[in-house]
């Protein structure tokens, strides 16, 4: 599967590292001009040169496998953090009444069951979210290049905001079917007082009671929560580094440094998500952010391909008159 998606990356409009060296007009240095003495000059690969300050190939198999741990740090790492208001959470939709908002859920549950209380679920949540981050993150990159190469790059360009929104969704299917297990033990460790303290005691118990159904009869309302919200959260962060990058930055993307760089991403992960009730803008918001924040991050670290902003083709700008 990955060689044929590897293939399909090479020529695809994402796969811009490349690209920029014709873009820029540096293509040409490849001519290998003669130098002032008459002598030619040493060949400049300019292409390899760019091919080496990565440590993959863009659509390699590694360049997917690396995003999936990146979606797998990003994931599981900032949902496990927010276990405590997670949990709160939980209990103030099942029980209203006794959790009365959230200074009052973890007054009681404080009370109730301690400190250590807080962190009933942690374990299913980072197993779970983990596994989900993979399927998301990875997923996606993968699907927006099939998808990318269906359209052309023409199309590509004009129809992002919709190749967006079709490879979120397409990435948070797999995604959820990876999250349910995990996901249903959790709920049932944090929502049913005395069932289970641990995902050791709850997943056993769980199958012998309903068998593989009790772990998966929750994906479908996951798949109508997760997959409208992942849409959203995957097309409004494209669009809004794009436009940070064309009307907030005072310099391209290219000028602009690592830490400049995961800045914009991090401000472009918490926009759009602001609104809704007091918990769910410390959650989600937070949420969104770091996980943005830490999944470019690793593809930092790791000298992954990171295409800047989407350009207009110049055959569409041909088309549409906007160059000669």
């Amino acid at each position: 599967m990955f060689s044929s998606v590897a293939h399909l990356a090479r020529a695809n409009p994402f796969n811009t590292p490349h690209l920029q060296l014709v873009h820029d007009g540096l293509g040409n240095l490849r001519s290998n001009p003669p130098g002032p003495t008459g002598q030619p000059r040493r060949p400049r690969n300019l292409a390899a040169a760019a091919v080496e300050e990565y440590s993959c190939e863009f659509g390699s198999a590694k360049y997917y496998a690396l995003c999936g741990f990146g979606g797998v740090l990003s994931c599981g790492l900032t949902h496990t953090a927010v276990v405590p208001l997670d949990l709160v959470k939980c209990r103030m939709q099942v029980d209203p009444q006794k959790y009365k908002g959230i200074f009052n859920g973890f007054s009681v549950t404080l009370k109730e069951d301690g400190v250590r209380g807080l962190a009933k679920g942690w374990a299913p949540t980072f197993i779970g979210y983990s596994m989900q981050g993979l399927c998301k993150f990875g997923f996606y990159e993968v699907f927006k290049v099939l998808y990318s190469n269906m359209l052309g790059e023409e199309n590509t360009y004009l129809w992002r905001t919709s190749l967006y929104l079709a490879a979120s969704a397409s990435a948070e299917f797999f995604a959820d079917i990876a999250l349910a297990p995990m996901e249903a033990a959790k709920v049932r460790i944090q929502t049913q007082p005395g069932y289970a303290n641990t995902l050791r005691d709850a997943a056993p118990k769980m199958y012998k009671e309903e068998g593989l159904k009790a772990f998966y009869k929750g994906v479908a309302p996951l798949w109508m929560r997760q997959i409208p919200y992942t849409m959203m959260k995957f097309a409004c962060f494209e669009r809004t580094v794009e436009a940070l990058y064309k009307f907030v930055v005072p310099k391209p993307r290219s000028e602009c440094s690592k830490p400049e760089q995961l800045v914009v991403t991090f401000v472009a992960g918490y926009i759009g998500v602001w609104k809704g009730l007091f918990a769910r803008i410390i959650m989600i918001g937070t949420l969104t952010a770091l996980q943005w924040f830490i999944y470019d991050s690793v593809k930092v670290y790791f000298r992954l391909p990171r295409p800047p902003p989407p350009e207009m083709p110049e055959s569409l700008k041909k088309k549409l008159g906007l160059t000669q």
